[in-house]
């Protein structure tokens, strides 16, 4: 076990004593696994609110019918029947209208008058499947959308505690926003912020391929204002000063695999880096840790291979982790 050599303060290098004394602290205790789960099954019956509500309104409209070849005449619900189908959102942009009306067709004749006078439920549950589909791609990217949002709110709120203005990315817009005294859920559509401390500029970005690294990078952060922020940036080495990997993953079955994964993605990064003579700060965040990967994990953090980690369930450890990040 390693010992502070003061409270609250620790030799440079080795910021991660800050909240962490040994592996053991990585370890994620079956307490935050089982939070864990029940954050994300509450966020995918939230996210599965909308398609439930859409379902009860085809219902209603399609009642009009008694029987199913009289659904291509209610207006309004041709695209709800597309999807009944089978046929999903990206698919239906490669369809002209009559290949929608032969789907459609299709869907009567082959599954909706053979279910007789339960034809209206055959409709409500084939629209769900294909809908339902759809939501379960989004969901398995669930826990590192989630993991994202909070490391954005745990960066805002270290920035405000120390009386730093931040501009933020609206992941929609991809525009620049300057801070609000109302920033209420805007880590919802978020995929970058900026500030500047001590006259440093730094310009944190999620989710980007920087070229001469070939593969995606969860974290990014940059010596340079957020107004200089572009593709010819991210070509840019030298612009580097943090990179990291997030996993948000909360299944303990997975957790190896992630950080196999992760492992490999970090491995890549310094790789890429020393190629070019340089050596930007790395760091880890993992919702689920078993012992075998935080004694991993400790080991590279002892042997500067990791500059910084953290056990994503712990509150004081994420805190410290981005205030590391906001004071680099």
């Amino acid at each position: 076990m390693c010992i502070r050599m003061e409270k609250g303060i620790v030799a440079k290098g080795r910021e991660y004593l800050v909240h962490l004394n040994s592996s053991e602290d990585l370890i994620t205790p079956h307490a935050s696994i089982r939070a864990g789960f029940i954050a994300l099954s509450l966020a995918k019956n939230n996210a599965a609110s909308p398609i439930v509500s859409e379902a009860r309104t085809l219902k209603a409209l399609a009642s009009q019918a008694l029987h199913p070849s009289e659904l291509m005449g209610i207006e309004g619900i041709s695209a709800a029947l597309l999807i009944a189908a089978g046929v999903s959102d990206k698919a239906a942009n490669y369809m002209d209208e009559n290949d929608k009306k032969k789907a459609i067709r299709g869907l009567i004749k082959n599954f909706l008058e053979p279910a007789g006078p339960d034809f209206l439920e055959e409709l409500i549950y084939r629209f769900l499947i294909t809908r339902g589909d759809a939501l379960g791609g989004k969901m398995r990217n669930l826990a590192g959308i989630l993991a994202q949002q909070k490391i954005s709110r745990t960066i805002i709120s270290t920035l405000k505690i120390a009386g730093i203005s931040y501009h933020w990315l609206e992941s929609n817009s991809n525009k620049w926003i300057s801070q609000k005294d109302d920033d209420a859920e805007i880590e919802l559509k978020l995929k970058g912020i900026a500030w500047v401390k001590s006259n440093k500029m730094r310009t944190l970005i999620y989710n980007i391929k920087p070229p001469f690294v070939g593969k995606n990078v969860d974290l990014c952060l940059f010596n340079c204002s957020f107004i200089k922020v572009n593709s010819d940036t991210y070509k840019n080495p030298n612009f580097y000063i943090a990179l990291g990997e997030l996993k948000g993953g909360i299944d303990p079955a997975g957790a190896d695999e992630r950080w196999k994964t992760a492992k490999s993605a970090l491995n890549n990064i310094r790789k890429c880096f020393s190629d070019y003579g340089l050596n930007p700060k790395i760091f880890f965040l993992g919702a689920s840790i078993t012992k075998s990967m935080a004694n991993e994990i400790w080991y590279q953090l002892e042997s500067r291979v990791l500059n910084n980690a953290a056990n994503f369930t712990n509150e004081n450890q994420v805190t410290p982790l981005c205030n590391w990040l906001v004071n680099l």
